[in-house]
């Protein structure tokens, strides 16, 4: 099993790790035993520091923001955790790298930290099998992912080391690389265009010799988007001619989580009338529960927590049906097809 780690840099010139989740440095495990015991001793502590604060919130906030990734939690206030911010959080604290201190390492193993990095690992098993549903014994068509408000994307180039894991097992050699040489396309739709730039790099990593995507010809762009303007994403989807494509779609940490009702509907809407009839759509929806209400981190940012019944509905008003759940404690992680 590879256990070396990729490298690629931001636009400032910070070298990160590029997250593989087939890689032992970064894969991570729960039983839903443990994941049960972990998010009750999260919740009394959480509890706790609510009520007798470890420290002064001015000195807190000073400590925030002299941290790589205190500062991304701070300017997330009343807003969204930007992307970069959030792929930093799912590296774990041993792969931080020497600019992180301290706060940030323990940031980074938080049980919040612990489930995001769950949550990506499920994100690139629920699109996996879902675009293997969509026909990779067709290499003729394109494979487009369509990543909303996914920053680096990261959910996307996972799915793929997933795909071509799987692939590889399976398949003779000849065979595996022939789907391989299919015309790939990894659509970033963000307003922010630091996490895709970051992202682009990350796919020329991994798409090196040796690399787990060698020989993979990936094509990475990044719309600006903002998803209250579908008429945007409609427009997108018909350069890309998703139409024709084998589309899986994902928002991790996105339009589910951030999205009114509306927005979600209409969205989802535009997808389904844009998109072929075996297309998939995987992301997270913020979950109703104690976990999240006493989230340091959560009760910062903007999220909107659901039931998944409520979500079902969302979902169906739009032409889609909830395939696959898997929970966790703070989201239910999804996927959908088309009804």
């Amino acid at each position: 099993m590879l256990t070396d780690v990729l490298y690629a840099t931001t636009e400032e010139g910070v070298k990160h790790a590029v997250i593989d989740v087939t890689n032992p440095a970064f894969a991570v495990s729960a039983t839903d035993a443990e994941l049960a015991v972990m998010e009750e001793q999260y919740i009394l502590e959480a509890e706790r520091q609510q009520k007798f604060p470890a420290a002064p919130p001015a000195a807190l906030r000073e400590a925030l923001r002299n941290s790589m990734l205190g500062r991304g939690v701070l300017a997330a206030t009343g807003t969204f955790l930007d992307g970069m911010s959030t792929y930093l959080l799912k590296l774990g604290p041993e792969n931080l790298g020497t600019e992180a201190g301290p706060i940030d390492r323990r940031i980074a193993a938080s049980f919040p930290a612990f489930t995001a990095r769950l949550r990506l690992q499920d994100m690139a098993r629920l699109l996996a099998d879902g675009l293997e549903l969509c026909g990779t014994d067709e290499p003729q068509r394109t494979m487009l992912l369509v990543n909303i408000g996914g920053g680096p994307a990261s959910d996307s180039w996972n799915a793929l080391i997933v795909l071509a894991c799987r692939l590889r097992a399976r398949l003779p050699p000849e065979r595996a690389k022939l789907l391989a040489d299919g015309r790939v396309v990894i659509a970033v739709m963000d307003l922010d265009r630091h996490g895709p730039a970051f992202g682009g790099r990350a796919i020329e990593a991994l798409c090196a010799d040796g690399a787990p995507l060698s020989g993979w010809h990936i094509a990475f762009r990044h719309c600006r988007y903002e998803w209250s303007d579908t008429g945007q994403l409609r427009e997108a989807l018909e350069e890309l001619r998703a139409g024709e494509a084998r589309c899986g779609i994902s928002s991790e940490g996105g339009l589910f989580e951030y999205g009114s009702d509306v927005e979600i509907v209409s969205n989802l809407s535009a997808l389904h009338a844009g998109t072929a009839g075996d297309a998939i759509v995987v992301g997270s929806v913020t979950r109703e529960g104690r976990p999240v209400s006493v989230s340091l981190i959560g009760n910062r940012v903007a999220t909107r927590p659901r039931t998944i019944e409520a979500f079902r509905v969302l979902a169906g008003q739009a032409g889609w049906m909830v395939q696959e759940v898997v929970e966790r404690p703070f989201s239910y992680n999804v996927r959908l097809v088309k009804v």
